[in-house]
Parts: C-alpha cells; structure tokens; sequence
C-alpha cells in the first residue's frame, strides 16, 4: 500500500465528514473504533496500544480492512458525546471551560480509552461507542488554566505486566493510575492512587500556572510525565519544565531531568548572568515518544520565559528548542539538538518524533524525524 496516497485519501474521506457536520477528530475516533472492531471480528487482531500507535509514535497499524479503495467511502460507525459544559464561577469554584477535543484515542482488546478536554477517562465498546466506565479528576473545580485555551488533553497512557492493566491520567499536577477494568483509583499507587508532580519539582510553584495537556509516556516499568505553563505568564521562579518519571507499581520518583540546568549541570552556562536561578517554562507540554530498542525517551523541549523577550536569560539557553534523548531508565542525557539557539517566537521541538531507519554509506542507520532537522543524503546521515 502506498502510504502517503492512503493518508491523502484519508485526510479527504475526513474533510467530507466534517462537511456533513463531523468534526475531524471526533471522525477520526469513529474510523479508528470501527477498523479495529471489524478487524477482530474478522480474526486481525491488534491493539493502539497509545495515542501515536506505539511508544515510538510510528502511527502505523497492520489493517488491511481500510484500505485505498474504499477510505473514501467511511461513514460514521457511532459518536460518543463527553457532555462537558462552561462551568461558570460560584461558592469555591473558578469559572472553567472545555477546549476543542484534541484526544488520540487509544483501543486494547475491543476497548477504547480516551481522555476529554476536562481529563476525563472514559473507557467505551469500540465496537459500539457504549459507555463502561468513566473517572472523573475533577480538575475543573481549580478553575481555569493559564493556557488561555479552554480545558485540553490529548490522551491517556497504559502499562501492563500480563496480569492487571493501568491506565494513566496526567491532571493538572496530579498524575493518577485507574484500574483498567473497573476505572477506580489504585490505592497501592501514591497516595489513593495518585502522586502530587509538584512535590518533587526543584522549587515551589503555584499549583494553578501548572498543568497538563497531552498523554504521560510509558517505558518499561515507568511512567514519564512533562508538564505545560502558560506562554502568558512571566514572573520571576516561574514553573520550571522538569521532566520526571514514576514507577508505575507504587509511583516512587524514579527520575527528574532538569531541562533549564541547574549549577555545574551540563549546559548551566548557557544560561548567562545566572538567569538559570530564576526562568522557568522550558517545558515539554508536546507528546514524548521512545526508542524501546535502545532505552531512549526524546523530549521535543519548548520556549523558555517567555517566548517574546530574552533580553533577561542571554546565551543559548539549553535546553530550549531542542530534542533531548535521555536514558530511558535513568534519566541521564544521552545526546541533544537544539533547532534555534536563545530562542523567541515559541519555536517548539516538533512533538513525538519517530525513529527511522535506511541506509547511510552502505549501512542501516537510525535517524529522528524533525520539524527543522532533515537527512540531505546518504553522506548527511549521523544515525
């Protein structure tokens, strides 16, 4: 199958339904559920084991059911409304509202996981879009986000070891572990079930300019968790974009990686005139992916404080705009790029990257995928 003229036709068998009044991604939802229904019924089997396919983000599947001769001829199988309101302010609640819904669905044994934009789970029939159960983190109650958006998130996370399933759900500063089957909090995990993402950061932050937006990133037995701040904000000691990692059994910090350094860490005098002490953001609030094979995890880092003005943190500003490959168990800085040196304007690293391979000079190398990084021929290829 040529996989470029499949996405084309995908992409125009979507713009049709939006025009019949479906939006896109909610299509999106929709074609997925049925392909992966009909493909077990039909005795194809596979699993979309997280929001970009794999821990890898290849956004490959090997269904034949859909296909470039009949792409264009998807209907919806079923819609699945969230339900999710404007909650205006009153007695010890903040004026919230839902964001567009920007969820990746993912589908494990006939069973659809998705996150909506007030970070609800819900756990549907993919064959039929019927609800079995849903797990609400009440996030709302904290009132609006800094992003200025709306309420958004882009999807769940699982882990399993054979026996018992998790699903992980990254809320503002709280990160949570259901129980796959029944959606209820694991006591064994944190404390009830959940961790605080804030206990563990370098410096105190007001909990409200904290947030999350896309899926946490499970490796082995850990779970990896960025974090996103406003671009509005701009104070001194801002929320720093550290990036962590909890064991999935019994949520114990396993890591933290420190995307502005700190003293005597690599990059540290990037930051000049000890603007390190101080900035914040630097976040990664864009989905991570993984090389599995060989224990990476990239981190697509953004803009520091704040993406207009640098005049106050000069130098390159490590590790802004850049991927950043870390040891996936460890933590530990294996190699990066940066794309823009000292950046402005909210260059952000292109989010879940993927691993490619060809030949370079005669050999098969590894290459990421990049927004602004691209391998000019053979003699160009690093791996």
């Amino acid at each position: 199958m040529n996989g470029r003229r499949f996405l084309a036709r995908a992409w125009r068998a979507l713009a049709s339904l939006r025009a019949a009044g479906v939006a896109a991604r909610r299509a999106i939802a929709l074609i997925v559920a049925a392909s992966l229904a009909t493909a077990r019924a039909q005795g194809q089997g596979t699993n979309w084991s997280s929001p970009s396919g794999d821990a890898g983000a290849m956004r490959w599947s090997p269904l034949t059911q859909v296909n470039t001769g009949n792409v264009a001829r998807l209907v919806p199988a079923w819609t699945w409304k969230t339900g999710e309101k404007a909650i205006p302010a009153g007695p010890n609640q903040k004026p919230a509202r839902p964001g567009q819904l920007q969820v990746s669905p993912v589908v494990i044994n006939d069973t659809m996981y998705l996150s909506t934009s007030y970070a609800a789970v819900a756990a549907l029939e993919a064959a039929t879009g019927k609800l079995i159960w849903r797990y609400d983190p009440e996030v709302w109650r904290a009132g609006q986000p800094s992003n200025g958006t709306g309420f958004v998130h882009r999807g769940i996370s699982t882990w399993s070891d054979g026996r018992e399933r998790r699903v992980f759900i990254n809320a503002r500063w709280r990160l949570v572990a259901l129980d796959a089957r029944t959606g209820k909090p694991i006591p064994a995990f944190g404390r009830n079930g959940e961790i605080n993402l804030l206990d563990g950061l370098r410096r105190k932050v007001n909990p409200l300019h904290y947030t999350n937006t896309s899926p946490s990133l499970v490796v082995g037995d850990l779970v990896i968790v960025g974090n996103g701040v406003g671009d509005r904000l701009r104070y001194p000691n801002d929320p720093p974009g550290d990036v962590q990692a909890f064991d999935v059994r019994t949520g114990k910090r396993a890591w933290s990686f420190h995307t502005i350094p700190d003293s005597g860490e690599f990059g540290w005098q990037t930051w000049e005139k000890g603007s390190w002490k101080y900035m914040g953001h630097t976040n990664v609030w864009a989905p991570m992916s993984a090389d599995t094979a060989r224990g990476l995890v990239f981190l697509p880092v953004s803009t520091p404080t704040n993406d207009w003005y640098g005049g106050d943190r000069l130098g390159d500003n490590l590790f802004a705009e850049a991927v950043v490959a870390l040891d996936a168990k460890t933590g530990v800085r294996r190699w990066h790029f940066q794309t823009v040196h000292h950046g402005l304007w909210s260059w952000t690293s292109r989010p879940s990257s993927s691993a490619r391979r060809w030949p370079c000079s005669g050999s098969t190398g590894a290459a990421r995928s990049s927004r602004r990084r691209r391998c000019r021929g053979p003699s160009r290829c690093r791996g």
